[in-house]
């Protein structure tokens, strides 16, 4: 595979990790630099993780990954969405709820987030199995690609959320279930 088509890959696997982190950047409290940054890695690194674990995986059980992944991330994506509207809502309407956004949000949080975003990942990393391609090189572009765009939509969000306001967890939580719809749709339809 030519680096410019491991390029394209790895900024298509970007994509919902950007939109994620875009609505994780609107949720919080003026997150800063470093904030965006920890997010980023944490993204990076699972999404580099992943094509690495699809590769393991391989020709054995790509069956199985293929025929689940989609449901697993559709699944994780709509509890997560789910929870944000859920929270977004039951907050109260106090003026003051704007400055009770946290900081930042907790490592398992963002873990579980970039693991139902990186699973189209895997699968990718299974199809790779099949290529003579050099995987460490492409798992690694996938990873400092996502960190980029996800470090990029965390910085974004920031300044979507104040104008957003109390309903930035809503709508990053209608993103994140639409983002699951729309891997489950890929996959099936």
């Amino acid at each position: 595979m030519s680096f410019y088509a491991t390029l394209v890959l790895a900024l298509a696997l970007s994509m919902d990790a950007f939109a994620v982190a875009v609505c994780k950047g609107a949720t919080l409290h003026k997150p800063p630099l470093r904030e965006a940054l920890r997010t980023g890695f944490i993204f990076g690194v699972i999404e580099a993780l992943t094509p690495l674990i699809g590769w393991a995986i391989g020709i054995y059980a790509s069956r199985y990954v293929m025929e689940w992944d989609h449901w697993i991330a559709f699944s994780l994506l709509f509890i997560l969405g789910a929870r944000m509207i859920y929270n977004s809502v039951t907050a109260g309407d106090d003026c003051c709820a704007r400055h009770e956004k946290p900081q930042r949000h907790s490592a398992l949080h963002l873990a579980t987030t970039a693991v139902a975003t990186s699973l189209d990942a895997m699968a990718i990393g299974v199809g790779l199995a099949f290529l003579e391609v050099n995987i460490v090189h492409t798992a690694m572009t996938i990873g400092l690609m996502t960190m980029i765009m996800a470090t990029t939509g965390m910085i974004l969000g920031r300044y979507i959320g104040p104008m957003l306001g109390k309903r930035a967890e809503i709508v990053g939580g209608i993103v994140l279930i639409l983002i699951g719809f729309t891997i489950l749709y890929e996959h099936i339809g």
